[in-house]
């Protein structure tokens, strides 16, 4: 084996054969290296920000049909469990407001118990759905942004996303609408995509309107309750158990928010017996 000067002189002796202007440079393992220009990395953020411009309405409108989706597949369980509600109880469609108990107010969907918007209390148990689909996020529409400055709860937490019709909810000194007395139940609404503008209730107030959650769907023109959160449409469940989407009344959009496309449903969706 060659020592260290052994190499060396072989090396040397190498470097004195080869003809002029061939020399193996003495240090041939080191690489130059040129950092960016300006000029260049400047060109590379503005095709990076053209591409993320590209790609941004593409991610956004996957975004969008994902929500629209999931919130489809809620409405359909929602259907599904209201149809079993029918079967265990004569064909008999539940009321809007079941009564009042422990200081709050049960409704279709729970108890609300007593307290400033946002603080008070729920208890979903006491719902007509509860046995059917519990507390399950069916209830959550994820479109509905819970998250916004100007939302506002009802409770001290989300409770629910979609409105029920109130004509097919009868008054407590009537006999409850009977679903098998539904004259179109293909066209006639069940669950549909709800929220409503406050703007009389704290923290809400008339120079600051809040989206808030709404329980039920109806033809109201000075509130109106349909939330057309789906690229401007409302996802529907009707009476026969298929889900769709409707558009709003034409001018009916809510202007203490414009921005957030509560208007109302066609009156047509709401046929009852």
């Amino acid at each position: 084996m060659k020592t260290r000067d052994e190499w060396r002189v072989t090396s040397d002796a190498t470097q004195r054969a080869l003809p002029a202007g061939l020399a193996f440079p003495r240090h041939a393992s080191r690489v130059t290296r040129h950092a960016f220009t300006l000029i260049e990395l400047l060109v590379s953020i503005a095709v990076m920000a053209i591409l993320a411009a590209m790609l941004l309405p593409v991610l956004n409108h996957s975004r969008q049909s994902a929500w629209r989706a999931q919130c489809t597949s809620n409405l359909r369980q929602l259907g599904m469990g209201t149809e079993m509600y029918w079967d265990d109880n004569k064909g008999n469609c539940f009321r809007y407001i079941f009564g009042t108990t422990n200081y709050g107010q049960i409704y279709w969907f729970g108890w609300i118990g007593p307290g400033p918007e946002g603080q008070r209390p729920f208890d979903l148990s006491h719902g007509a759905l509860y046995p059917y689909i519990s507390d399950s996020q069916i209830r959550i529409c994820p479109a509905l942004d819970y998250a916004l400055a100007q939302f506002k709860l009802k409770a001290d937490g989300m409770v629910f996303s979609y409105g029920y019709n109130l004509y097919l909810s009868a008054p407590s000194s009537q006999p409850p609408v009977s679903a098998t007395k539904i004259s179109h139940p293909s066209g006639t609404v069940l669950f549909a995509d709800a929220a409503q503008v406050n703007d009389f209730q704290a923290p809400a107030s008339p120079s600051n309107p809040m989206l808030e959650e709404w329980y039920y769907v109806d033809t109201n023109t000075s509130y109106p309750n349909g939330h057309f959160r789906h690229n401007q449409k409302a996802n529907v469940v009707f009476c026969d158990g298929h889900v769709d989407f409707e558009k709003p009344v034409p001018g009916s959009m809510d202007s203490r928010l414009p921005n957030q496309f509560v208007g109302r449903l066609p009156a047509d969706v709401f046929t009852h017996p």
